[in-house]
């Protein structure tokens, strides 16, 4: 057994050799310690609502990373499932766009000092921006909107980058949302319940195209990891101004209005089963709503 232990280290065999390879997992544990308390350190000097963007943002690619789980053990998702799911994500970022974004920031346009036409105008002008900003960004960056066996493996890639880009506006949504008073949770449980159907459709594109189960899971976790940065960008920009708050809220109500109209409903209709992908998109609009109402 010594012998054993020394030559998985790439020691010598015997005793001195096991002895250099439990020293060096001594000194590689209490480097661990040491970093574990620095960066314990540094959380604690993270304001709230920073922390609160951050955890949230983490949430929410954990929750993609969870919708994608189901492909290891179901032998086929059908697509009416598949329609279902979408729709209900769908529905969740329709009533997250208007009673977690677009709602508080009127609130808080008021709250700093405008009237209610002027609210307004910066809600709209917000909103308007935010999409068109998607807008701008989905003609840069080519994608397909059809994945599956009839599609070549680029264009399924492609709608694979496409999610992962499209996480940036749902991120950036979770760290604007934070700057609010008991506003971010709605908006960060909100959109991780929208992301766990869109981790399977992931997930699904891959294993559709050819590859291997484990790997899709993968994939389809990591295409959420651009959440919590975005979520992190949101949080400072709110930071740097509190002017800044409702033309945030509004553009990342735009912005996620555009993925749900260009991206999500497109996509659940597209195999012929509307009755269910609508039946799921008001299931989700009532869910959220409710969310919000209990979190808010």
């Amino acid at each position: 057994m010594v012998a054993k232990v020394a030559r998985m280290h790439f020691q010598p065999a015997g005793v001195v050799g096991t002895g250099r390879a439990l020293a060096g997992w001594v000194v590689a544990l209490a480097g661990l310690v040491l970093l574990s308390a620095q960066a314990g350190e540094l959380w604690t000097g993270i304001d709230e609502r920073t922390r609160s963007a951050i955890l949230g943002g983490l949430l929410a690619a954990s929750a993609t990373a969870l919708g994608a789980l189901p492909v290891l053990l179901m032998r086929r998702i059908g697509a009416n499932v598949q329609g279902s799911l979408l729709g209900f994500g769908a529905g969740v970022m329709l009533a997250a766009s208007i009673f977690s974004l677009l709602l508080p920031g009127f609130d808080a346009a008021l709250a700093g000092g405008a009237s209610n036409i002027s609210a307004a105008f910066i809600v709209a002008t917000g909103l308007t921006l935010g999409a068109a900003m998607l807008l701008a960004l989905d003609r840069a960056l080519p994608h397909s909107h059809e994945p599956g066996p009839e599609r070549s493996v680029t264009a399924v890639w492609l709608f694979v980058f496409a999610i992962a880009v499209h996480n940036i506006p749902e991120g950036l949504a979770i760290g604007v949302a934070a700057g609010m008073e008991g506003g971010g949770n709605a908006v960060a449980t909100g959109i991780s319940l929208q992301n766990v159907p869109e981790g399977l459709i992931v997930a699904i594109a891959l294993v559709t195209a050819g590859y291997r189960r484990l790997f899709a899971v993968v994939v389809a976790a990591l295409s959420g990891l651009i959440e919590p940065v975005a979520a992190l960008v949101g949080s400072l920009m709110v930071g740097i101004s509190a002017a800044i708050l409702p033309w945030g809220l509004a553009a990342a109500a735009g912005a996620m209005l555009f993925v749900v109209s260009h991206e999500i409903i497109p996509e659940s209709h597209r195999r012929g089963h509307e009755t269910l992908a609508t039946t799921g998109l008001i299931a989700g609009f009532v869910v959220m709503m409710l969310l919000d109402t209990l979190l808010g």
